[in-house]
């Protein structure tokens, strides 16, 4: 069967005639074996699986979903199914079924976006003249009921029907100029290239019923830099926008608050700074940091400002396309309001745009050092970051405890700034440094040659390829002038690791990341033979709120869960790879009085294809993008397992105690592995060295009192000799000893430090852990 110009498989025939009502159920039965290779029975759900379709064929059915009869329960049933995949994969269209979607709008509820959607996706330089007389119809239908509510894939059907000078008119009425002049630029283009525009514009939100329109177009953003006379345009509205401001400020135009741009300018200004953003303008610095500091304050002593809309616009499109000069104008803008409530909401936007610029490696390089030194009378401050950032004060070559009182009494304003300036460097510090982990599994190489010479690249290992296909690693940026990359144990033989380690923890060098001692997770015979998932870290308790936090920190996007309808299956998401991969971690939600706890589920990849994600079996994944997504999961687990919670067991809920004892000292997984090589290397050279020893899953300290067990995955502890818990809620990092790394959750400075504590056992005078040590 040929449906649109589309052929289709036995499969989508079979979906197209339930929703057009032609199946009957003799028909459905004779179609089950060929749907199902020889399966003779199945149930109605899975034969309605619409994931095998083509791109092309969900395009041709997506007219038959508008025309579907609810009162037919299969129908609906297939319907469903249909949409559910168009709204997760990139249909394409041929311009027969553009033209039947159309048809089908015309006399059912008239979805704008959904037209513009399927124009942009039909071929380039498709005949589209079919479209005309049914895009006329929609068209003015709309302007009857004066939905201009998604103006801009209004347009694109304007385009088609010919209509342009009547929607120009309603849509550019009462608009500021720069509005104006989009919708103008806009009428100079053809309708697929409106279209484009339409999909970066108008997003979906979710409401409470969906809306059968694909994802985004991955290319959308870049794609709309290359129409005509749009870059251009960009530079002109920042530019125009950013005098405006300037003239407020001058006395030049009259002041009110939150006027400073009419009806519709606010969009306008955030769309054009967003794709400046996007293709990081070497021209935009200067013009968008005198438009953000401009809106922020007003010219007057007032406490208001010129428009609270463009500031927040801006700092909406820095949260998907930052970079650290919209980073330092947001910081400014923040610091120089006078309104009470501007800094606590562009707080909330910066604690999201600065773990956002550090998945943007090929401008988060960028950042500035933060080394500052300056003169203050006869002292001198300086912000170093070799190591931790750190604000000193020298007076000659001596270095000073506090701040001289002398600079208190003469400087407060100065010592208030570097403050400040120490504050962001450390900032910038932890933003480079994911960065430059998150470069790990990009699959082009980041521009790190910009960091030679700064202090957090001398303290990592770097790979330099001294000849075709030959790697040498070197601590440092050393080597001039050849490839460059991090170094990864992934890539590394056994013994080469363990010689960095070595080297690492001979010189005491606390590296920003974990490096030498990173875990490495490979493709286990288990994987393999599932094909496309991972139930490694499938079947763990854990606590809900931490994961999520953990989900934020490590870069993943989930839904927030909770006890009400829907709320209960999650799934968490990473884009790694540099765009190319997805690593998806299933998770649901377990409700047990005021605690929030989530049981682990599956780890799938998926890879981006022209139409979308598609799903991938794990061993066509990278090595390094599997490694580095499995390490976070590893991670999620580690720290948010009640198992790792030493006071669970006196809170717990009843049929999760087995699985709090499994976890908190059962076998070890790859991350504890990884800290029981630390410990086995950190041991020797500590003072109570002679008191303790490693077993395979232990840690085990010989106090005065009683021998410890202290489990290394979770940092549970067990006394002998009759294996009696003891539980120690950590409070500090107890003795100072070097580590070579420290992870999220500290568990090995927990670990050392409670070892430490054992060891001396008759000193130890917390009444709550004395009680347990001698009952």
């Amino acid at each position: 069967m040929n449906l649109h110009g589309t052929p289709l498989s036995p499969r989508a025939r079979y979906l197209h005639d339930l929703m057009t009502g032609a199946a009957r159920l003799a028909q459905r039965v004779r179609l089950l074996p060929d749907l199902f290779e020889g399966v003779a029975t199945a149930s109605a759900t899975h034969s309605l699986d619409a994931s095998q379709l083509s791109a092309y064929e969900l395009g041709a059915l997506l007219p038959a979903v508008y025309r579907v009869d609810i009162e037919n329960g299969d129908a609906v049933d297939a319907r469903w199914e249909v949409a559910k995949e168009v709204r997760k994969r990139q249909p394409l269209f041929t311009p027969e079924a553009c033209a039947a979607l159309f048809d089908a709008m015309t006399g059912q509820r008239a979805d704008i976006r959904l037209g513009a959607c399927a124009l942009v996706r039909c071929p380039a330089g498709a005949p589209l003249d079919r479209l005309a007389d049914p895009a006329r119809a929609v068209v003015e239908r709309l302007l009857r009921e004066n939905r201009l509510d998604e103006p801009f894939s209004l347009l694109a059907a304007a385009g088609l029907a010919g209509l342009d000078a009547e929607v120009a008119e309603r849509l550019t009425a009462g608009r500021g100029p720069l509005a104006v002049a989009e919708v103008e630029l806009l009428l100079g283009w053809d309708a697929a290239q409106r279209a484009l525009f339409a999909e970066f514009v108008e997003e979906i939100s979710p409401g409470p019923l969906y809306r059968d329109v694909p994802p985004p177009l991955p290319d959308a953003r870049e794609r709309l830099s290359a129409l005509p006379g749009y870059v251009a345009f960009v530079r002109s509205t920042v530019e125009a926008a950013a005098a405006r401001v300037a003239a407020i400020h001058a006395g030049e135009l009259p002041y009110r608050a939150e006027k400073a741009f009419g009806v519709g300018e606010k969009g306008t200004i955030g769309r054009a700074v967003r794709i400046a953003l996007l293709r990081d303008e070497p021209w935009l610095p200067g013009p968008l940091e005198r438009l953000v500091r401009g809106v922020a304050v007003a010219p007057t002593k007032a406490r208001t400002l010129p428009s609270q809309g463009v500031l927040f616009e801006i700092a909406r499109a820095a949260e998907d396309h930052p970079t650290p000069e919209v980073v330092s104008a947001l910081r400014a803008a923040r610091e120089e309001t006078r309104h009470a409530g501007v800094p606590k909401q562009l707080d909330r936007k910066l604690k999201r745009i600065e773990p956002a610029l550090a998945d943007r490696v090929e401008v988060a390089f960028r950042l500035p050092d933060g080394r500052v030194r300056q003169a203050l009378g006869e002292h001198t401050a300086v912000i170093s970051i070799e190591g931790e950032v750190e604000l000193s004060w020298w007076h000659g070559d001596r270095k000073l405890k506090t701040v001289p009182a002398a600079v208190k009494r003469e400087h407060p304003e100065e010592v208030k700034r570097l403050r400040e300036l120490a504050k962001q460097a450390r900032r910038q510090q932890a933003t480079l440094v994911r960065a430059l982990e998150a470069g790990y599994a990009h699959q082009v190489g980041p521009p790190y040659r910009q960091l030679e010479g700064h202090p957090v690249a001398d303290r990592l290992i770097w790979d330099f390829e001294v000849s075709p296909g030959v790697w040498r690693s070197e601590l440092g940026l050393t080597v001039p002038d050849v490839p460059v990359r991090l170094w990864h144990p992934a890539r590394a033989t056994p013994d080469e690791v363990r010689a960095w380690r070595e080297i690492v923890q001979d010189k005491e060098l606390r590296q920003p990341f974990k490096q030498a001692f990173r875990e490495v997770y490979l493709l286990t015979p288990a994987e393999e033979a599932t094909g496309t998932y991972s139930n490694r870290f499938a079947g763990h308790v854990v606590g809900y709120h931490k994961l999520y936090a953990l989900f934020k920190q490590r870069g993943w996007q989930a839904g927030y869960l909770g006890p009400w309808d829907g709320g209960h299956e999650g799934e968490a998401r990473r884009v790694l790879g540099g765009g190319g991969w997805r690593a998806t971690f299933l998770h649901d939600y377990l409700w047990h009085g005021e605690d929030g706890y989530a049981t682990t589920g599956e780890v799938r990849f998926h890879r981006m294809a022209e139409d979308g994600w598609r799903e991938a079996r794990l061993a066509e994944v990278p090595p390094l993008v599997f490694s580095e997504a499995m390490r976070d999961v590893d991670l999620f687990v580690a720290v948010a397992s009640i198992g790792a919670d030493p006071e669970w067991l006196d809170r717990g809920v009843d049929g999760l105690r087995d699985y709090w004892q499994s976890y908190g000292f059962g076998d070890l997984s790859e991350n504890a592995r990884v800290r029981r090589d630390a410990l086995a290397r950190l041991l020797p050279r500590l003072a109570i060295a002679d008191r303790c020893a490693l077993t395979d899953r232990f840690l085990v300290v010989r106090g005065e009192l009683r021998t410890y067990r202290i489990h290394l995955g979770s940092g549970n502890i067990l006394m002998e000799p009759n294996d009696a818990y003891l539980c120690i809620v950590p409070r500090g990092s107890g003795d100072r000893v070097f580590l070579p790394f420290e992870e999220d959750g500290g568990m090995l400075s927990v670990i050392v430090s409670k070892a430490f504590l054992l060891a001396a056992d008759t000193r130890i005078t917390d009444p709550t852990i004395v009680r347990q040590i001698r009952p």
